[in-house]
Parts: C-alpha cells; structure tokens; sequence
C-alpha cells in the first residue's frame, strides 16, 4: 500500500482544513487506515483511524468532537476533516495503513506498517 497525505497550510485558530490520503494499489480499500501527527521536537502521537469496512471510527481524546475521519473507496481516499483548528494542533500530518483486512481500529503506530510522505499543518495567528 502506498500513501500521499495532501490539504495541509497555514490557517487561523478556529479555521477548518481538510486532509486527504490518497493510496494506490488493490488493498488500500480494505485496509484501516489511521492519522498520526507530529509536531516540532514531540512524539507522534495518534489522532484518528477508520476501519476498511463497516465504518468503525476511533479518536483521540484531544480532537474529538473537531475532527472527523471518513473514506471513499471508489476513489481510494481517506479524508480528515478538521474543524476548529488550534495551535496545538500544529504539525506534520502523516496516513498509515494496517495489513490488508486488519479491521481492527487501532491507536498504535506500531499496528500500521504502511506510510507515506505527510502534509503540513500550521495553525497561527
């Protein structure tokens, strides 16, 4: 499975942006596929994941409630929807993709072998 993050920038707090993953290849639409960001000198940490099928979501604490994950197959995209955006959500946004028909929804970076190159995401006044 191969991965490119796009839709990161600079915006304002409060502003809204929307991430999109394209994969390539026969098994992104039956792989689960998760967000992770990192920003300057931090660990990466999880932010959202959805399952290949049945549209099981998973969040982290710090973006429920802004941030809403989705997928459309038919074009092999997942898309982070980002709302309310906060300086602390500043960082390099990266897609993972478990093994091909892995269901299982997972906030362990360790869980997804498949990554691609990420986006930039900057929130600031």
């Amino acid at each position: 499975v191969q991965l490119q993050a796009s839709g990161g920038g600079l915006v304002q707090p409060g502003d809204s942006l929307r991430l999109s993953c394209v994969g390539s290849g026969n098994s992104f639409s039956s792989s689960t596929i998760g967000w992770f960001r990192q920003a300057p000198g931090m660990e990466r940490e999880f932010v959202s994941a959805i399952a290949w099928i049945g549209g099981g979501t998973l969040y982290a604490d710090s973006v429920k409630g802004r941030f809403t994950i989705s997928r459309d197959n038919a074009k092999n995209t997942v898309y982070l929807q980002m709302n309310s955006l906060k300086p602390e959500d500043t960082a390099l946004y990266r897609c993972y993709a478990r093994r091909p028909r892995y269901n299982a929804l997972s906030s362990s970076l360790s869980d997804y072998p498949y990554w691609g190159r990420g986006t930039l995401v900057t929130v600031s006044s």
